[in-house]
C-alpha cells in the first residue's frame, strides 16, 4: 500500500470511524482500528502500519501508555496520543514513552493533520540522518531504483503524503502510487517506515 498506514487504537467506535474516514479524506490510510491492546498488538504485527494513533483509555490487558512502549521498543513507528487526558500525571507518565505528538480531546482534523506530518518528518530525520545518494542505495539491492522512485523516496523522507508528492512532481496520484509501489518491491519494504528504515542502513 503506498498511502501512509495508520493504526488507529481507540475504544470509542463512533471517534474511530471519524478517525478513520477524516484519514481517507486527506491521502492516509486506516491500517486498522483496535479498540483493546490485544487487537492493537495483532495489527501492529500483521498490518505493517507506518505511525499510530493511541488513546490512553482502551479495553484489554494493557493501557495505551503500555502499547506505546511497545511500539517504541519493539516497531520503532512513530506514534501520537490522542486522548482527553490532561492531568499533570497522565502528561508525565506519557512522556516516559517519547511520544510524536499528544492531541488532547475533542480535537480539530487541522490539528491531527499537522501533528501527523510532521510526526512522519521528526522520525524520518532523526539523528541527523541524510538519505543516501542515489548511486549508493542501487549498489546495495538488486534492482535498480529509477529516479523518479528516487524522487518519492526523498518526498517519503520528507514526510510527504501522495497528494503533496504529485503536487510537486506535477503528475497524478496514481502515477506516485506506482512509483512508490515499484519503490517498496525493489527495496523488498511492506510500507513507508520500513523503506527509510531500511535505505537508512544500506549505505
Amino acid at each position: 500500500m503506498s498511502e501512509v498506514r495508520v493504526l488507529i487504537v481507540e475504544d470509542e467506535p463512533l471517534i474511530a470511524e471519524d478517525i478513520s474516514d477524516f484519514l481517507e479524506d486527506i491521502d492516509f490510510k486506516s491500517a486498522g482500528i483496535a479498540y483493546d491492546s490485544e487487537t492493537a498488538f495483532d495489527m501492529l504485527l500483521n498490518r505493517n502500519p507506518d505511525i499510530a494513533l493511541l488513546d490512553i483509555t482502551i479495553e484489554g490487558s494493557k493501557n495505551g501508555i503500555e502499547v506505546a512502549e511497545v511500539i517504541r521498543q519493539k516497531y520503532k513507528i512513530p506514534f501520537i496520543y490522542l486522548t482527553s487526558h490532561s492531568d499533570k500525571e497522565t502528561l508525565d507518565r506519557a512522556k516516559q514513552t517519547l511520544p510524536y505528538g499528544y492531541i488532547v480531546k475533542p480535537f480539530n482534523e487541522k490539528d491531527l493533520l499537522s501533528s501527523l506530518e510532521m510526526a512522519l518528518f521528526r522520525h524520518a530525520n532523526e539523528n541527523n540522518s541524510t538519505l543516501p545518494k542515489l548511486e549508493e542505495i542501487n549498489n546495495y539491492i538488486p534492482t535498480s531504483l529509477t529516479e523518479k522512485e528516487y524522487v518519492c523516496l526523498t518526498q517519503i523522507f520528507e514526510g510527504g503524503t501522495n497528494k503533496q508528492m504529485a503536487e510537486k512532481q506535477f503528475v497524478s496520484i496514481n502515477t506516485i502510487k506506482t512509483h512508490i509501489k515499484n519503490l517498496f518491491l525493489k527495496l523488498d519494504v511492506p510500507n513507508r517506515t520500513t523503506a527509510i528504515q531500511k535505505v537508512l542502513l544500506l549505505a
